[in-house]
């Protein structure tokens, strides 16, 4: 037996240095040290010899085995080594070559519109007050001329909380009582403001609505403030914002806030009034609500309706940006995707 140990110990190591690659050697090591190798059968027949014979056997097959499993490290160290080696050469960087350049962050395309919306407003001396998301319902409804279960409420699906008459606000519209109530001296400055800022109203989620969307308020009070001075102002702020040579239209409305009400259209900034997708092949885009405020309102605010007058509006700033760059799904302002916003 001792024979048959050296014979497979010389075949075992003079067969290791033919092998050139991981996966021949570890077929190496289950025919040389599995269970079923020559090694493992020999030892295994050691008990049937003497007693005398048991030791010697014992001693010689364990070197045996010892060798051949420090032969097989050694070899798969090498192995790894070069095989390294010719990765690190095929996949060699070239350090000479100019680095990848890192994409230079941009303004999301809501805050791109936002701040076109504020510089404009700033020429025509109109200031940025911000109010809170959270309101009371007497904020939001009440005090702009919306009394409890007023069949005007319908047109707002509200999200309310747990504690009683809070609720997230459904328009900006709160603001402006804040507004005059902070910034009109007692009901008598006059005031000049735009509200921006986050709405929320419950429903359905799809490409022209969302649970959270922005809204910008515009209002402004003094003495003799006509429907003449609203128009004016909406009209130089379209020609500001979309172009010296765009129309506008006025369409009658209604709103709870505002009396009389109207929606602003401007001629299709994208066909020119010719009639295209964006603007349903009418040659006119909505972008607006205004109207002169409630006296209620103005008494709410803290001004006399009898000496104040004021005008307000509301418009969406997404759906300003939406019809600039041709944006088909709302959805797409807080999807952080970045294939759509590296577009901005």
């Amino acid at each position: 037996m001792l024979e048959q140990l050296d014979s497979i110990e010389q075949a075992a190591l003079a067969s290791l240095t033919t092998i050139s690659d991981s996966a021949a050697l570890d077929q190496w090591r289950v025919a040389q040290l599995g269970r079923n190798a020559p090694l493992a059968m020999l030892l295994s027949d050691i008990g049937k010899a003497s007693k005398e014979e048991r030791p010697v056997l014992g001693k010689r097959g364990n070197e045996v085995k010892r060798a051949l499993e420090e032969a097989y490290e050694q070899k798969a160290e090498a192995l790894r080594r070069a095989e390294l080696e010719q990765a690190m050469t095929q996949g060699a960087v070239d350090v000479t070559l100019p680095g990848r350049k890192l994409a230079p962050g941009r303004l999301h395309p809501s805050t791109q519109t936002f701040r076109q919306l504020y510089a404009v407003w700033a020429e025509m001396g109109f200031q940025v007050y911000r109010s809170r998301e959270v309101e009371s319902d007497e904020f939001n409804f009440e005090l702009l001329n919306f009394p409890k279960h007023h069949p005007a409420r319908d047109m707002q699906d509200t999200f309310f909380t747990t504690t009683p008459d809070v609720i997230l606000r459904t328009h900006t519209s709160p603001g402006q009582i804040r507004a005059m109530r902070e910034l009109g001296g007692n009901g008598t400055l006059p005031i000049r403001v735009i509200l921006p800022g986050m709405c929320y109203r419950y429903e359905q989620i799809s490409a022209r609505s969302d649970v959270q969307f922005y809204q910008m308020e515009g209002l402004a009070v003094g003495r003799h403030v006509t429907m003449a001075n609203l128009k004016g102002t909406l009209s130089d702020f379209a020609r500001r914002m979309f172009g010296q040579n765009v129309r506008t239209r006025f369409r009658s409305d209604h709103f709870p806030f505002t009396e009389p009400s109207a929606e602003m259209d401007v001629e299709c900034f994208l066909c020119g009034g010719l009639g295209c997708r964006v603007c349903k092949h009418q040659g006119w885009l909505e972008i607006l609500g205004c109207g002169m405020v409630h006296p209620t309102v103005l008494r709410n605010g803290g001004y006399d309706p009898s000496v104040f007058s004021g005008f307000a509006f509301g418009m969406g700033p997404q759906r300003i940006t939406m019809l600039m760059h041709k944006i088909e799904d709302i959805r797409y302002f807080f999807a952080n995707d970045l294939r759509f916003l590296e577009q901005f």
